[in-house]
């Protein structure tokens, strides 16, 4: 017998071809199971078009004629955005809360930036009832109504009619600068 026979496959560092398979195979499992892994673990996250959903998005509100209102849409929902008239938006400051089913003060729900007399509506554009669309109205303090169950809401989003139980939530916005609106965000 030779010494590496008699040592048990060792040879003189005392790793024998045995442990180096051992090793070697070892290896060769752990890469492989982090190679499955890995895309596991990436694919448990949010892909690129769902962090893209839910993040700010910045609109040119410059070209808006007062009175006009456009539809954009964020997290995959549409909002209101419209230009108030120096008359819509005093009625809506001086209409009475009795009107109301969800009184809030038209100033919480009446936008301007900084520096700037235009005044906005940016509200969200599905009926607090069933989630319908409202369509565009222009009657003195009425702004929207439901086409599908008949609820009323005037210029700022608040309810005045029917079965919708609360007015149109607000979502978070600011302006970055007077011709730039920026819904998502509340940090300039």
């Amino acid at each position: 017998m030779s010494d590496g026979q008699a040592t048990g496959g060792h040879g003189e560092d005392g790793v024998g071809r045995r442990d180096f398979l051992f090793i070697a195979t070892g290896a060769a499992g752990a890469v492989a199971v982090g190679g499955i892994a890995w895309p596991l673990i990436a694919s448990l996250g949010p892909n690129e078009a769902v962090k893209a959903a839910g993040a700010p998005t910045e609109i040119d509100i410059s070209a808006i004629e007062e009175g006009q209102q456009i539809v954009v849409i964020w997290r995959e929902a549409p909002y209101f955005i419209r230009k108030l008239s120096d008359e819509e938006a005093q009625l809506a400051i001086d209409a009475e809360q009795t009107v109301f089913r969800d009184y809030a003060p038209a100033a919480e729900r009446i936008a301007s930036a900084e520096g700037s007399d235009t005044k906005w509506t940016i509200i969200a554009a599905n009926c607090t009832h069933l989630g319908c669309v409202p369509t565009k109205v222009d009657e003195g303090l009425d702004g929207w109504v439901c086409p599908c169950h008949g609820s009323k809401f005037d210029v700022t989003g608040r309810v005045t009619k029917g079965p919708a139980p609360v007015n149109l939530p607000l979502p978070p916005y600011v302006f970055s600068d007077e011709d730039t609106l920026v819904i998502g965000s509340e940090q300039a």
